[in-house]
């Protein structure tokens, strides 16, 4: 039977030539908004060779509307003005081996693939300057650490009261329904355990797995390349930044989700702050951390000896629930609610919406 190509929100739709025109969905390209159907005239005569021009010219549009979304959500870590592709890539999963480069519209500073993944880091580029981070931080970016997370580091974190992997999807899509069809960033994500989920679900038309370790990314990439007809794959994108510093431009992210990574912020409250500032208005940041609160949350002695503990470990696992609550409410964020199994929480908070 032939089939006539029509785009729709995440992926090319095949339908019946017989198929109601009225039921239609439009395709969506860089300027225009247009419905591709065959003629119920020309069906007759030149059905195949239609419907073979209208699969080229589909995907074409497809390919340039990525291209035009990706460009449009990504800036300079520096300004946080908009950048600019010098070579265009055939795909962000792809761009680093095609050598893919960007260039900030205002200040000019130029960034470029670094092997697996786009290096949006403020010191991107740099040739002797390097800056250490907390030893929570710089712990993940050692290749060993990097090599075990998904081959039993994070199978350990059930003694810490997570459900698991599956389980934690499960539960971020219950806080994700508002904003499901848009962009999500997965913000340190490690080996990219949850961008893969996030990217295979096909709830989102942009994945953006985030991490400031490089080897964390070069795991992610060879993880998925090891996945036979990984589904949506060039809609999955590599990206190395800060936290604190995130290379989106203001109010232009759907969601954020960080699994179990919080705790290992050098600064919550710039993260917070930053994720604040790239979510749309009714955007949904959802992120899961251990906790240890309880006594320390009491006993003055023991909440003094706690931030020295954080002070020199880097890590913040000796937040309480209402200091969480404080934290996101700093961040301009509204609506926390969470959900507790020993150790383990997993909170989520909004953008105010306009």
């Amino acid at each position: 039977m032939p089939m006539t190509v029509v785009s729709g929100r995440f992926s090319p739709a095949f339908l019946p030539i017989r198929f109601p025109v009225s039921r239609l969905l439009p395709v969506k390209y860089a300027d225009q908004r247009r419905v591709v159907f065959v003629p119920r005239s020309a069906r007759a005569s030149s059905s195949a060779s239609v419907s073979v021009e209208t699969n080229s010219s589909v995907n074409s549009a497809i390919e340039k509307e990525k291209h035009r979304e990706e460009q449009e959500i990504l800036a300079c870590p520096i300004c946080y003005n908009s950048l600019a592709w010098i070579s265009q890539p055939n795909g962000l999963i792809e761009s680093a081996l095609s050598g893919t480069q960007l260039q900030c519209n205002t200040c000019k500073k130029s960034y470029s693939s670094n092997e697996t993944h786009l290096d949006l880091a403020v010191a991107s580029g740099s040739k002797q300057y390097s800056e250490p981070m907390p030893l929570s931080t710089e712990l993940f970016r050692t290749p060993l650490v990097s090599y075990l997370y998904e081959r039993g580091w994070r199978q350990n974190f059930i003694w810490g009261g997570f459900p698991g992997p599956e389980k934690e999807f499960e539960m971020a899509k219950e806080y994700l329904k508002p904003v499901l069809g848009g962009n999500i960033i997965d913000a340190s994500c490690g080996s990219g355990l949850f961008s893969r989920l996030f990217a295979r679900s096909q709830l989102f038309s942009l994945v953006i797995a985030l991490d400031y370790s490089e080897n964390m990314l070069r795991q992610c990439y060879e993880l998925l390349n090891q996945e036979e007809n990984f589904p949506n794959k060039e809609k999955l994108v590599l990206v190395r930044a800060d936290i604190a510093r995130l290379p989106f431009l203001s109010g232009s992210v759907d969601a954020v989700h960080a699994g179990a990574a919080l705790h290992c912020w050098p600064s919550p409250s710039s993260a917070v702050a930053e994720i604040s500032r790239v979510l749309k208005p009714g955007g949904v940041f959802v992120a899961t951390t251990f906790i240890y609160d309880g006594l320390f949350t009491f006993i003055p002695f023991l909440k003094n000896l706690r931030q020295e503990i954080m002070r020199y470990s880097g890590a913040h696992t000796f937040l309480s629930e209402r200091e969480l609550e404080d934290l996101c409410r700093a961040g301009g964020l509204v609506g926390f609610t969470r959900v507790r199994n020993g150790p383990f929480i997993m909170l989520s908070a909004t953008k105010p919406s306009r």
